[in-house]
Protein backbone atom coordinates (compact mmCIF):
# COMPACT_ATOMS: atom_id res chain seq x y z
CA UNK A 1 0.00 0.00 0.00
CA UNK A 2 1.19 3.51 -0.80
CA UNK A 3 0.09 6.34 1.49
CA UNK A 4 0.43 9.86 0.09
CA UNK A 5 0.83 12.52 2.78
CA UNK A 6 1.36 16.28 2.67
CA UNK A 7 -0.41 19.58 3.13
CA UNK A 8 -3.42 20.86 1.19
CA UNK A 9 -2.38 21.78 -2.33
CA UNK A 10 0.59 19.40 -2.50
CA UNK A 11 -1.12 17.23 -5.13
CA UNK A 12 -1.97 14.16 -3.04
CA UNK A 13 -5.17 13.37 -4.94
CA UNK A 14 -3.74 14.10 -8.39
CA UNK A 15 -0.58 12.09 -7.79
CA UNK A 16 -2.44 9.31 -5.96
CA UNK A 17 -4.90 8.83 -8.83
CA UNK A 18 -2.14 8.80 -11.43
CA UNK A 19 -0.03 6.34 -9.44
CA UNK A 20 -3.03 4.05 -8.92
CA UNK A 21 -3.74 4.17 -12.66
CA UNK A 22 -0.13 3.28 -13.41
CA UNK A 23 -0.15 0.39 -10.93
CA UNK A 24 -3.66 -0.68 -12.05
CA UNK A 25 -4.87 -0.70 -8.46
CA UNK A 26 -7.53 0.96 -6.32
CA UNK A 27 -7.25 4.66 -5.43
CA UNK A 28 -8.66 5.65 -2.04
CA UNK A 29 -9.05 9.22 -0.79
CA UNK A 30 -9.53 9.30 2.99
CA UNK A 31 -11.34 12.66 2.88
CA UNK A 32 -13.78 11.31 0.29
CA UNK A 33 -14.41 8.21 2.43
CA UNK A 34 -15.11 10.40 5.47
CA UNK A 35 -17.63 12.47 3.50
CA UNK A 36 -19.31 9.32 2.13
CA UNK A 37 -19.57 7.69 5.55
CA UNK A 38 -20.70 10.84 7.37
CA UNK A 39 -23.12 11.85 4.62
CA UNK A 40 -21.99 15.47 4.80
CA UNK A 41 -19.01 17.70 3.97
CA UNK A 42 -15.87 17.98 6.06
CA UNK A 43 -16.67 21.65 6.63
CA UNK A 44 -20.07 20.68 8.09
CA UNK A 45 -18.57 17.88 10.22
CA UNK A 46 -16.10 20.35 11.74
CA UNK A 47 -18.77 23.05 12.13
CA UNK A 48 -21.20 20.70 13.90
CA UNK A 49 -18.84 18.43 15.85
CA UNK A 50 -15.39 20.08 15.95
CA UNK A 51 -11.93 19.13 14.76
CA UNK A 52 -11.40 16.45 17.41
CA UNK A 53 -14.42 14.51 16.16
CA UNK A 54 -13.25 14.88 12.55
CA UNK A 55 -9.78 13.59 13.49
CA UNK A 56 -11.42 10.58 15.15
CA UNK A 57 -13.37 9.82 11.94
CA UNK A 58 -10.17 10.24 9.94
CA UNK A 59 -8.35 7.68 12.11
CA UNK A 60 -11.23 5.20 11.86
CA UNK A 61 -11.29 5.51 8.07
CA UNK A 62 -7.53 5.04 7.84
CA UNK A 63 -7.64 1.88 9.95
CA UNK A 64 -10.54 0.49 7.88
CA UNK A 65 -8.60 0.42 4.61
CA UNK A 66 -7.79 -3.20 3.90
CA UNK A 67 -6.63 -3.37 0.26
CA UNK A 68 -2.86 -4.00 0.46
CA UNK A 69 -2.35 -2.87 -3.15
CA UNK A 70 -4.21 0.45 -2.87
CA UNK A 71 -2.84 3.95 -3.25
CA UNK A 72 -4.25 6.08 -0.42
CA UNK A 73 -4.42 9.87 -0.51
CA UNK A 74 -4.74 11.27 3.01
CA UNK A 75 -5.90 14.49 4.58
CA UNK A 76 -3.16 16.98 5.42
CA UNK A 77 -3.57 16.60 9.17
CA UNK A 78 -3.65 12.80 9.32
CA UNK A 79 -0.08 12.82 10.65
CA UNK A 80 -1.14 14.71 13.79
CA UNK A 81 -2.01 11.35 15.35
CA UNK A 82 0.92 9.15 16.33
CA UNK A 83 -1.34 6.13 15.86
CA UNK A 84 -2.07 7.20 12.26
CA UNK A 85 1.65 7.63 11.63
CA UNK A 86 2.28 4.10 12.92
CA UNK A 87 -0.62 2.57 10.94
CA UNK A 88 0.72 4.02 7.70
CA UNK A 89 4.38 3.18 8.32
CA UNK A 90 3.54 -0.38 9.43
CA UNK A 91 1.15 -1.15 6.55
CA UNK A 92 2.77 0.43 3.53
CA UNK A 93 5.13 2.94 2.00
CA UNK A 94 4.57 6.55 3.03
CA UNK A 95 5.28 9.23 0.41
CA UNK A 96 5.48 12.87 1.52
CA UNK A 97 4.74 15.39 -1.23
CA UNK A 98 6.72 18.43 -0.13
CA UNK A 99 6.29 21.97 -1.49
CA UNK A 100 7.06 25.51 -0.37
CA UNK A 101 4.20 27.41 1.33
CA UNK A 102 4.11 29.96 -1.51
CA UNK A 103 3.51 27.19 -4.06
CA UNK A 104 0.80 25.59 -1.91
CA UNK A 105 -0.94 28.95 -1.40
CA UNK A 106 -0.88 29.68 -5.14
CA UNK A 107 -2.37 26.27 -5.93
CA UNK A 108 -5.12 26.65 -3.33
CA UNK A 109 -5.95 30.16 -4.54
CA UNK A 110 -6.17 28.89 -8.13
CA UNK A 111 -8.61 26.10 -7.17
CA UNK A 112 -10.47 27.07 -4.01
CA UNK A 113 -12.52 24.32 -2.38
CA UNK A 114 -14.11 26.16 0.49
CA UNK A 115 -16.72 23.48 1.04
CA UNK A 116 -14.07 20.84 1.64
CA UNK A 117 -11.89 22.24 4.41
CA UNK A 118 -12.50 25.19 6.70
CA UNK A 119 -9.64 27.50 7.63
CA UNK A 120 -7.75 26.26 10.65
CA UNK A 121 -6.60 29.70 11.77
CA UNK A 122 -8.77 32.36 10.08
CA UNK A 123 -5.62 33.91 8.55
CA UNK A 124 -4.71 34.42 4.90
CA UNK A 125 -3.97 31.25 2.93
CA UNK A 126 -0.22 31.89 2.90
CA UNK A 127 -0.05 32.79 6.61
CA UNK A 128 -2.10 29.74 7.52
CA UNK A 129 0.05 27.41 5.41
CA UNK A 130 3.29 28.81 6.84
CA UNK A 131 2.00 28.38 10.40
CA UNK A 132 0.66 24.88 9.81
CA UNK A 133 3.79 23.76 7.97
CA UNK A 134 6.03 24.96 10.80
CA UNK A 135 4.09 22.58 13.08
CA UNK A 136 3.61 19.68 10.67
CA UNK A 137 6.84 19.55 8.64
CA UNK A 138 8.69 17.51 11.31
CA UNK A 139 5.75 15.08 11.46
CA UNK A 140 5.61 14.67 7.68
CA UNK A 141 9.37 14.06 7.60
CA UNK A 142 9.26 11.56 10.47
CA UNK A 143 6.33 9.63 9.00
CA UNK A 144 7.53 9.41 5.40
CA UNK A 145 9.65 6.66 3.95
CA UNK A 146 10.30 8.93 0.94
CA UNK A 147 10.09 12.69 0.39
CA UNK A 148 9.16 13.80 -3.13
CA UNK A 149 9.40 17.37 -4.44
CA UNK A 150 5.76 18.20 -5.21
CA UNK A 151 6.83 21.21 -7.25
CA UNK A 152 8.11 18.94 -10.03
CA UNK A 153 5.92 18.16 -13.04
CA UNK A 154 3.34 15.42 -12.39
CA UNK A 155 4.95 13.08 -14.93
CA UNK A 156 8.34 13.41 -13.21
CA UNK A 157 6.79 12.64 -9.83
CA UNK A 158 4.98 9.59 -11.22
CA UNK A 159 8.25 8.34 -12.76
CA UNK A 160 10.01 8.73 -9.41
CA UNK A 161 7.23 6.88 -7.60
CA UNK A 162 7.03 4.04 -10.12
CA UNK A 163 10.74 3.49 -9.62
CA UNK A 164 9.94 2.87 -5.94
CA UNK A 165 7.10 0.47 -6.70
Amino acid sequence: MFYIIGPRGSGKTTIGRRLADYKACQFIDTDKLIVERAGTSIARIVEQHGWEYFRHLESEVLKSIADPDAVVSTGGGIILSEENQRVMRDNGTVIYLSAKPEVLAARLAAEPQADQRPSLTGKSILEEIEEIMSQREPLYQATAHYVIDAELPVETIITQLTNLA
